[in-house]
């Protein structure tokens, strides 16, 4: 495929260009489509780069291709609406020639939306925050985690903090996952009242690291693994080894620098699916 006005500069603090980001995604894409397939997407498309107008796109566009797999995912109060689902590296390839910067991805498949078989706790610092403290609590959520008999991984975001997700197997609806997330986070923010906190309101945390499980609600995403983030820097949402989060930034891995890791390094998530958990299990671990 042929990327369009591949010159336009799409990061314009870090010299880089469309061709660049679409070159990016076409390098990374054996290890990203695993994580994208069969999944509805979320697509935050910037055509003119991310110093210009952006937006969230949840629906296909009219012009986008045959070969482009789309399918109806139930909306939650009634009807349906249509969602792109990223099947292969032609289809990752031409989103990102179509100014796509960000992949955002549910925590279910468009053949079980309603059954979740992930489950993301965001953590999201505030200004200041040391990463030393915010690699501490990564490894406490998952310390909870395997308590309650889940297997934790670790993302760093490309943004301000880190995901701890675990696997799921999909037995559970989104109801029973949106609860063992909610007291997961309450359990760890309990521990460290003065540091963590689970609060919606932003006035109402302070100072403090905010556990936010709402990702697991239905219809709701995080973003993908390898996903660039639409920040100065360019840099990648990346899966980690527990042993690498001791040096780990959330926004350590810019774009150049994420393709030479690929290149010596396999992809910490390819296993994922291995380790899936019960979240009802779980929850019965927690009460």
């Amino acid at each position: 495929m042929k990327t369009s006005h591949p010159e336009k500069v799409f990061y314009p603090g870090d010299g880089l260009t469309k061709g660049d980001v679409v070159e990016y995604y076409r390098a990374v894409a054996d290890v990203m489509v695993p994580h994208l397939r069969g999944r509805p997407l979320t697509l935050r498309r910037f055509p003119d780069g991310i110093g210009g107008q952006g937006w969230f796109q949840k629906h296909p566009g009219e012009h986008f291709p045959d070969s482009i797999r789309v399918e109806r995912v139930p909306r939650r109060g009634g009807g349906t609406d249509e969602y792109v689902v990223c099947e292969d590296a032609g289809t990752l390839e031409y989103l990102a020639n179509q100014g796509t910067v960000e992949f955002h991805v549910w925590l279910s498949t468009v053949d079980a939306p309603a059954c979740p078989d992930r489950l993301v706790l965001d953590l999201d610092p505030p200004d200041g925050t040391p990463v030393a403290e915010l690699r501490a609590v990564a490894r406490r959520v998952r310390d909870h985690y395997e308590r309650a008999g889940l297997t934790a991984f670790v993302q760093a975001t490309g943004g301000r903090g880190f995901h701890v997700l675990a696997p799921l197997d999909a037995k559970s609806d989104t109801e029973v996952v949106l609860e063992l997330s909610r007291a997961l986070a309450d359990r760890v923010a309990a521990a460290d009242p003065d540091r963590l906190t689970t609060a919606q309101r932003k006035e109402k945390r302070g100072d403090r690291i905010f556990l936010d499980a709402n990702r697991n609600g239905y219809a709701q995403t995080f973003v993908a693994p390898y996903s660039l983030r639409a920040r100065p820097g360019a840099a990648a949402a990346t899966p980690l080894d527990w042993r690498e989060l001791g040096k780990a930034e959330p926004d350590g891995w810019a774009l150049g620098k994420e393709k030479q890791r690929l290149a010596r390094k396999a992809d910490p998530w390819r296993n994922l699916d291995e380790h899936a958990g019960s979240a009802e299990h779980a929850l019965k671990a927690l009460t």
